[in-house]
């Protein structure tokens, strides 16, 4: 059998697994119709017990006719910034890693999360202003970056729920890139992942750069993830290297091909900040996005335990969840659902290292702790070729030479380009 042969061979055998795939978004797609439309039309008044987020919000969307709605699917012309206030019940009518959505608008504020208010943010000052009364005494920024297949609305009250039920002491920002919130969108979605990148690096390098701001951490899921490497590497590229500031990145359920994540690492040269990997071989969405993508591995759902060593020369810290339970049928949303995750994710978010004190943790949850090293002029640079390697052989001749190669002296930047 040719190598043609074989991989039409696998493709045909991929056919049931595809369509159970298909089928177990589509009934996620069946309960995500049940939401009402217009969630953030803010509700006359909290309640007591209540806790309330106060974010702000950074899109590339176009605004919505509708208030309650505020920015649509479809990409505006213009970047545009809002400050929301979220309500989230009182903790004895919640548990912890769920949102609950209202059953109807306007919601209740005593068992559903409601929006309290929402405001047009036109100016520096406003921006300053909302920051210090957000920052906290460690002057924190919390940079959210959601994924595929995600509302205005579902961004908004997923980082609502990260950020209370984390604990982290930081201002929390969104900033939301344009998705159609469909499942059958994810082409649409991914351009528009690129059409956001330069919006989303100048939200970072005015973070990194203001005076107010002490540090900056960046939790970015699924597509997202694909998006924040690509702003940080453009950073790293135009800037000689990331600002000090943005000092640890979380990349939940990346979907990202590994070759690609292999370059973007490089690329940001050794000035740039601690990564977290949290992953699942279980993750199912991910393993429809290899399907289109070519049967290349995810970052997400590749079986990085192998390459522990290796992934240690890179400085990346790995979170394996594939043992955990959570409440989303596709394995996809752990990092947030889970209450021992998000507990987990807050203390990652912190700059807490996995490696003193929280490896008890990192270990009930399937966590390969690691630490810091140098990746460049090692051969650690190119572990994160290995799993495509395994799975296809005609990629394990590259892998020998991407050895090579990463032994050799770490590549300079020419006239804003990285040689290969």
């Amino acid at each position: 059998m040719t190598g043609t042969d074989e991989t039409a061979a696998a493709r045909r055998a991929g056919g049931p697994r595809l369509l159970s795939l298909v089928l177990s978004l589509c009934l996620c797609l069946a309960a995500c119709a049940t939401r009402p439309e217009n969630v953030l039309q803010p509700v006359p008044a909290p309640v007591a017990g209540a806790s309330r987020v106060d974010m702000l919000v950074m899109t590339t969307r176009k605004p919505a006719a509708d208030p309650g709605e505020l920015f649509s699917g479809e990409r505006g012309t213009a970047v545009s910034l809002s400050n929301i206030v979220v309500s989230i019940p009182p903790d004895r009518n919640r548990k912890v890693g769920e949102i609950q959505w209202p059953a109807r608008v306007p919601g209740d504020p005593a068992t559903e999360f409601v929006t309290l208010g929402t405001r047009t943010v036109a100016s520096e000052p406003q921006i300053f202003d909302w920051f210090r009364r957000n920052r906290g005494p460690k002057r924190r920024a919390l940079i959210f970056v959601h994924g595929f297949n995600n509302t205005y609305a579902d961004a908004v009250y997923r980082l609502a729920q990260v950020s209370h039920d984390s604990g982290i002491d930081a201002a929390p920002v969104l900033f939301a890139w344009p998705s159609r919130g469909s499942t059958f969108d994810y082409l649409y979605d991914k351009e528009s992942a690129n059409f956001s990148r330069y919006a989303l690096e100048d939200l970072l390098r005015h973070a990194a750069a203001s005076p107010d701001v002490g540090e900056v951490t960046i939790l970015a899921h699924s597509m997202g993830s694909w998006l924040t490497a690509e702003a940080l590497r453009e950073m790293a590229i135009r800037d000689k290297g990331i600002s000090p500031k943005i000092r640890n990145v979380v990349l939940a359920s990346p979907d990202i091909d590994v070759d690609v994540f292999r370059r973007q690492i490089i690329e940001m040269g050794p000035r740039r900040p601690q990564f977290t990997i949290i992953a699942s071989r279980g993750d199912r969405a991910l393993a429809l996005s290899r399907w289109i993508s070519g049967d290349v591995d995810r970052l997400g759902a590749a079986d990085l335990r192998p390459y522990a060593a290796d992934l240690k020369g890179l400085g990346i810290s790995i979170i394996d969840t594939t043992d955990v339970q959570g409440t989303d049928a596709l394995a996809h949303n752990t990092f947030a659902d889970s209450p021992e995750m998000v507990r987990l994710l807050g203390r990652r978010l912190a700059g807490q290292s996995l490696e003193t004190g929280e490896i008890g943790l990192a270990d009930r949850v399937g966590g390969v702790a690691l630490g810091s090293a140098r990746v460049l002029g090692s051969a650690a640079g190119a572990a994160l070729a290995a799993p495509v390697a395994v799975l296809d052989p005609a990629a394990r001749s590259r892998f020998r030479r991407q050895i090579d190669e990463a032994e050799a002296p770490a590549p300079r930047v020419v006239n804003g380009q990285v040689p290969y």
